[in-house]
């Protein structure tokens, strides 16, 4: 009979499982496992020399894309993004959570790379790892830094976040969207504030999200409300309610990406059952076997976000009437490249 650990306040994840690619483990105090204290955030400055990022998938909604920070505070248990904390020769449970890496020269580093003549106009994502408005931004302020470079060379972006404070940045994001520069995706997994609390413990209440949505709409700001990550058992059935909920703020669209457990966060996932929803715990896993062909995550293109199978089959069609009675069914928001300029070509060399 397996011991269950309880839950750390404020964490998603309660292990600290071994780095696959490491031989050293971590492991909380035994006054941290009892006591539920939530370990300290530790955040290190990132060295890398280059931001922009590409892929070649084509399951993924954009080209190019740049993540201010490795790592995210927000403590989303079932984020596929944990495993990136392998290749720092870190575990992908607390320490993704706990150990964040800030690229202090974001700003510099896209300047640099838009100035450079082999760049090619693209709409940029922001967030297409780590939550760009996760808590550490409130510090650091990089994701701010980085619409300014942007709105300076008037090159689109796409943001996809489950944090109020993009609210913060509505002054810039109100001039992108005069010339179609730019898309906000509010992520939302649960309208169930007791859920959210346990699923994704330091990202903004469900209400919260919402009046986002609703702040950046009445400027004028287009919104997309993203169902993300559906969780079969456990969330599909608040997909309509969720839908309805952004459409009544204002969202223009919406999209929705099964969940996901790649590497070592099925059984983060499978742990975090067993704690919050033991009751629940066989009942989810089967689904989530039942849309992934009998395994817990599928790396397939397409299925990968979407799933197969009946559920996933019933997933989809409640989201697609939903989109229907919100109004949404075709409505796509397209960004425009075509206001792209260089500021002070002449002066380039100073690279």
């Amino acid at each position: 009979m397996s011991t269950q650990i309880p839950g750390i306040k404020g964490r998603g994840s309660a292990e600290n499982p071994a780095n696959r690619f490491e031989k050293i483990e971590f492991e909380p105090s035994e006054e941290e496992i009892s006591e539920g204290i939530s370990p300290e955030t530790v955040f290190y400055k990132d060295a890398t020399r280059s931001l922009i990022t590409y892929n070649d998938s084509p399951d993924v909604g954009f080209n190019a894309g740049i993540n201010p920070y490795r790592g995210c505070e927000h403590g989303c248990i079932y984020c596929y993004a944990r495993p990136s904390h392998e290749f720092l020769g870190l575990s992908l449970g607390l320490d993704f959570e706990t150990r964040i890496f800030v690229k202090e020269d974001a700003p510099m580093l896209l300047r640099k790379e838009l100035s450079s003549p082999k760049y090619v106009p693209d709409t940029i994502a922001i967030s297409g790892n780590t939550d760009c408005y996760q808590p550490a931004e409130r510090r650091f302020r990089l994701t701010r830094a980085c619409l300014e470079v942007l709105s300076e060379f008037k090159n689109p972006a796409g943001i996809v976040t489950k944090n109020h404070l993009v609210t913060r940045d509505i002054d810039i994001l109100r001039g992108f969207a005069e010339w179609d520069g730019i898309v906000v995706a509010v992520s939302i997994t649960t309208l169930d504030p007791g859920l959210r609390m346990k699923m994704e413990p330091r990202t903004s209440e469900p209400q919260l999200r919402l009046r986002a949505i609703e702040e950046l709409s009445r400027n004028g700001i287009p919104v997309i409300i993203m169902v993300a990550p559906v969780i079969p058992g456990l969330t599909d059935h608040e997909i309509p309610n969720i839908i309805k909920s952004a459409a009544d703020a204002g969202a223009r669209s919406a999209g929705f990406i099964m969940l996901r457990l790649p590497y070592g966060v099925s059984d983060l996932f499978t742990a975090w059952l067993e704690r919050h929803f033991p009751d629940r715990k066989e009942k989810v896993l089967n689904r989530i076997r039942a849309v992934r062909g009998g395994k817990l995550n599928s790396a397939e293109f397409h299925d990968r976000m979407r799933g197969k199978g009946i559920y996933a089959e019933q997933a989809r069609d409640l989201f697609d009437v939903a989109c229907r009675k919100a109004g949404f069914d075709g409505n796509k928001i397209k960004l425009s490249t075509a206001h792209f300029k260089r500021p002070g070509g002449a002066q380039l060399d100073l690279f």
